[in-house]
């Protein structure tokens, strides 16, 4: 177990300096025992915010500098660059002994989640991923009602966000010129090089492309399903089905609809428990839709299925018991906010554990994960063996678990 700073103060190395990479750093930074030591930022031009709130803290162009540097001056890192770049990051962090924050989704493929799981189980570091939201009261009394078998045993969920992380068309086969101010290879990182064009890949648009994001699926399900793993107690599926459009080589497909089956156990209705996931212009069937009555269908959220009843989970607000004559007068459970980014900050300390350890987050990005890689190969269904981590009904599907850094991004025991 790695001892606490010595000093009483944690130094923070952050990857990434803007939009959620910012908000992770200040977050954590913001603790009155945490000081922001360094930043790795690619992009010049995305370190305004940081020298404006923190000018002590040192800045780096190549977070691979910055560790050699900074190493025995740090004491944790935080990591909010885009998905590919995750797991080359976090690992690199581990391999010093380092505990880290990850933004979600925890990596870009399943074998880097399992060497993220494995290294932290080894050196018994605290982590934590960046699903703020498992902290709040509202996912917190979700939680507490379907344990308490508030609906019964659940029999099936929808879950669902408008979220449009995908593109049909090809990517322009021109370039533009790259701005002074960014080091283009440098955000590539691990992935194949290929040319720069505006507004396709950074500082947003990445989430849409095959090699760097995780379509609209990774970006929200880590959110979004949190709460039906935490209260449900999931483990790995045992099957998992796309019944939608298949990327075009370049980008993901848009309007996915994916099937999962997963083994029950005491809160479920069955031997085994259905899920099914839409985004985009997809939507659960009308029957599904029509146990709201009259409230409003939410952009973003999940509805359980019980033997007694039906609770809505809007992305994000307290949750609804359906049908709502028949939950007149029910009291919800009592549940606190609490600081998802503190509670690290705290582990680190020594004081308490995390939420979303990477044994709990790993497992469940890495369902997660296997929905976008399942809509590679429509309306087959996938059967997975999480022991293995591997389909043992698809050979080819394993192809896609794992995949090749480019020479000279090479991190030991990833790529």
């Amino acid at each position: 177990m790695l001892s606490k700073p010595p000093s009483g103060t944690l130094r923070l190395a952050a990857f990434g300096a803007n939009g959620m990479a910012f908000s992770t750093l200040d977050g954590i930074a913001s603790h009155p025992k945490v000081k922001l030591a360094c930043v790795a930022e690619v992009d010049g031009d995305r370190l305004d915010r940081v020298k404006k709130k923190y000018p002590e803290a040192r800045v780096y162009a190549d977070w691979r500098e910055m560790l050699r540097k900074e190493r025995g001056q740090i004491d944790a890192a935080c990591i909010g660059t885009p998905d590919h770049m995750h797991a080359p990051q976090a690992v690199s962090a581990m391999h010093l002994g380092l505990p880290v924050y990850v933004q979600k989704p925890l990596a870009h493929d399943i074998h880097e989640i399992r060497t993220l799981m494995k290294i932290a189980r080894d050196k018994k570091l605290p982590t934590q991923m960046g699903i703020q939201i498992h902290s709040w009261r509202e996912y917190k009394i979700a939680v507490k009602l379907i344990k308490s078998g508030a609906i019964g045993k659940v029999k099936e969920v929808h879950t669902w966000s408008e979220k449009k992380w995908g593109d049909t068309e090809k990517l322009p086969a021109t370039a533009d010129p790259i701005p002074s101010a960014f080091n283009w290879d440098h955000w590539l990182g691990v992935a194949a090089p290929r040319p720069f064009v505006k507004d396709v890949y950074h500082p947003s648009n990445w989430r849409k492309r095959l090699d760097f994001g995780t379509a609209t699926f990774g970006d929200m399900g880590c959110h979004i399903l949190d709460p039906v793993f935490s209260a449900l107690q999931l483990g790995s599926p045992v099957s998992v089905r796309s019944e939608g459009s298949v990327p075009n080589g370049e980008s993901w497909a848009l309007d996915t609809l994916i099937r999962y089956v997963f083994p029950g156990n005491g809160l479920t209705a069955e031997k085994t428990m259905p899920l099914t996931w839409y985004d985009g212009d997809r939507l659960p069937p009308n029957d599904v839709r029509a146990l709201l009555g009259s409230l409003k269908f939410p952009g973003q959220g999940s509805i359980f299925i019980g033997t007694k009843g039906q609770m809505l989970l809007p992305h994000i607000a307290t949750p609804i018991l359906l049908p709502l004559r028949d939950f007149t007068g029910y009291t919800l459970p009592e549940a606190e906010r609490t600081d998802h980014y503190f509670e690290f900050a705290e582990a680190v300390l020594g004081n308490g554990k995390t939420s979303t350890p990477f044994e709990y987050s790993g497992a469940l990005t890495e369902s997660v994960l296997l929905g976008p890689l399942a809509t590679r190969f429509p309306n087959s269904t996938l059967q997975w063996n999480g022991v293995k981590a591997k389909f043992t009904n698809m050979p080819e599907a394993n192809a896609f678990l794992r995949r090749k850094y480019r020479a000279g991004w090479s991190v030991p025991g990833l790529g």
